[in-house]
């Protein structure tokens, strides 16, 4: 079993920082302020289920430039089914990605179950996913304006012999915090 909590943040936010945690471990973080220009835009992490670590870190600067947003699709195009993946935002991730600047970032995002079409420059958002299974993506997102940043949490259980595996995740707000099965 993988335990994964992860937030994504902006620029713009009074919570300042981003990170990944598998079981409960940190295994990456980002706060304010430091070489802000290594780890802004979209940072996707690959998890390997066998043993609950990082396989591999990549970060596509988006702020930046629509090259980077270019990259970050034709890397998330390249992703083989079944793969973990854990994504986090930093410092106004959708600002290459919108208009008037086509691509297909927001496609491949979407198509994961993280549909982010709908953040302005400065909105942030974390996500846990597998690979080929869209509907059992574990996503928030939000604004700048957000009380808290977008938080996760993901539980990946994994079966070796078979595609089989089940995701908790856990919901909270001012209002409620829930656990949830999906089956």
């Amino acid at each position: 079993m993988c335990f994964i909590e992860a937030q994504g943040s902006s620029r713009y936010t009074l919570e300042l920082v981003s990170y990944v945690k598998l079981n409960g471990i940190a295994v990456w973080n980002f706060t304010w302020p430091a070489e802000i220009e290594n780890w802004r835009g979209v940072t996707l992490f690959i998890v390997d289920l066998a043993d609950c670590t990082l396989q591999e870190v990549k970060n596509f600067d988006t702020w930046l430039n629509v090259e980077n947003a270019e990259r970050l699709r034709d890397y998330l195009q390249g992703l083989v089914n079944g793969t973990v993946l854990v994504g986090v935002t930093y410092a106004e991730p959708m600002r290459a990605m919108l208009p008037p600047h086509p691509n297909a970032a927001l496609s491949e995002l979407s198509k994961l179950g993280a549909d982010v079409s709908d953040l302005n420059t400065d909105g942030a958002f974390a996500f846990a996913a597998r690979i080929g299974d869209p509907a059992r993506t574990v996503f928030k997102k939000g604004q700048y304006d957000m009380p808290r940043m977008p938080r996760i949490f993901a539980t990946f259980n994994a079966i070796f012999s078979g595609a089989q595996y089940t995701i908790y995740h856990r919901s909270s707000s001012a209002e409620r915090s829930s656990l949830h099965c999906v089956p």
